[in-house]
């Protein structure tokens, strides 16, 4: 007599004392259509956002081929996942008789579409943005509708650009026209809103578990065990890879945790490490994380807040990134500018790189997932948001090519696309005037 086994529910969770952890995909939750493999696999969202525009000669490639330039160059060994589109702006960004702005306007505009209201107080408004209309879809059918990653913490309230809130500039994802989602940027919230029940632990509770130095492994380690009794050799390869991955990634925020430097920077909390590339890192790791767990299928990252001024020695520039964006075409200002960009871009590649490695049923999470890389600004030295630098990865979209639209076409368009290959029935979003079709084509 064979015996049937019953798939897996495919929001099964390892539970433990205070800990929730979803599990990856695996082939038990397939039953036996392994023929139905794709078709079973969530889509995802993510968007990755770099702030204070782009030097755009080492940007757009040149001629009628694909050859990478300076600043695309690390995205090299995803270039058949990967196309650029040039020609999109956003009209809505545009002064439309309010007073001087650039950044106030064109970020908040980046993933809604929307005109944003000038103002410097609560009155805000926007428009909702395409992540969280994506979200908003997908409803109930994961923990967390959708992850807000970022590297700055906000500024505090009031004005960033002259005549506009500071909540236009420190995010881009906006759940109402009222509403932006605040931007996360220590690694240890992060890490236990994913894994203690969707919320972040109190203090109490957060000092409690530093004093234990305990892994959250060591809770789920019962009903690990019991679980891996269900499941094949190839389920339990690829739930101990998914562990490991889990604890690495626990290490080095317990690294960050205990860097003496952390104690006398009172304004980074604690968990956040204090080298760039390594925080860089962690937050992406921490939502490839959360995709692979089907945690959540939709996430935004910024590796910089609009306005930053964060500066680069490491990469051999010690001045400030917004300060550098408005270059007035001074060669030695244009090179260290471009210096960022290409910095930037190296952990787009990165992020791209996770996706790619990271196991999803029998492909990656890249497959199934539409990645857009893109910044408020072209030519940040004009604020030129008519013509913006914009790529999109991942096997949603046909890769390895340079795409050129008709110069005014509105981002909404490559939006609202977007929202359709992820299965979103929508007809209109923002100022579109269509779905825009080179997006798709094959």
């Amino acid at each position: 007599m064979r015996i049937i086994r019953k798939p897996l529910a495919r929001r099964t969770v390892l539970r433990g004392l205070g800990t929730t952890m979803a599990l990856p995909f695996l082939e038990a939750m397939m039953g036996t259509a392994r023929a139905a493999d794709i078709a079973q696999r969530p889509k995802r969202l993510q968007v990755f956002y770099s702030p204070n525009g782009m030097t755009m000669p080492g940007f757009q490639p040149a001629g009628t081929g694909f050859t990478l330039p300076p600043t695309l160059e690390p995205l090299a060994p995803h270039r058949d996942t990967i196309a650029v589109i040039s020609g999109l702006g956003h009209p809505q960004a545009a002064a439309m008789g309010d007073r001087p702005a650039g950044h106030g306007r064109s970020c908040p505009a980046f993933l809604t579409g929307a005109h944003a209201k000038q103002t410097e107080g609560p009155d805000i408004r926007c428009g909702v943005s395409m992540d969280q209309v994506f979200a908003a879809h997908l409803g109930d059918a994961t923990q967390i509708p959708s992850l807000e990653l970022g590297i700055d913490q906000a500024s505090l309230l009031g004005s960033c650009d002259i005549n506009y809130s500071c909540a236009y500039t420190n995010g881009i994802s906006w759940l109402t026209p009222t509403v932006p989602l605040p931007v996360t940027a220590n690694p240890r919230a992060v890490f236990e809103r994913l894994f203690g029940d969707g919320e972040a632990l109190d203090e109490k509770g957060r000092l409690a578990q530093l004093r234990r130095q305990s892994s959250i492994l060591d809770f789920v380690m019962e009903d690990t065990a019991r679980l891996s009794g269900r499941l094949g050799m190839e389920d339990r390869r690829k739930l101990g890879e998914y562990l490991e991955a889990t604890r690495a990634i626990e290490k080095r925020i317990q690294r960050a945790q205990a860097s003496p430097a952390q104690a006398a920077t009172i304004e980074q909390p604690a968990g956040i490490p204090e080298d760039f590339a390594e925080h860089v890192k962690l937050m992406i790791d921490l939502q490839v994380l959360a995709m692979q767990a089907d945690i959540t299928r939709v996430g935004t990252f910024m590796i910089g807040r609009e306005l930053s001024n964060r500066t680069y020695p490491e990469i051999g520039v010690p001045d400030s990134h917004h300060m550098l964006s408005h270059h007035g075409n001074n060669p030695e200002k244009v090179a260290k500018l471009a210096r960022i960009n290409r910095f930037h871009m190296e952990f787009f590649a990165y992020m791209l790189q996770r996706m790619r490695e990271t196991r999803d049923g029998e492909g990656s999470l890249l497959d199934r997932t539409l990645v857009i890389r893109g910044s408020a600004f072209g030519d940040s030295n004009e604020h030129d948001f008519m013509d913006l630098p914009v790529v999109v990865a991942g096997g949603l979209v046909k890769g390895g090519r340079h795409v050129t639209v008709k110069p005014g076409t509105t981002m909404s368009n490559l939006l609202l696309a977007g929202l359709n290959l992820l299965d979103v029935p929508a007809t209109t979003f923002g100022d579109s005037t269509g779905p825009l079709r080179e997006l798709a084509d094959a």
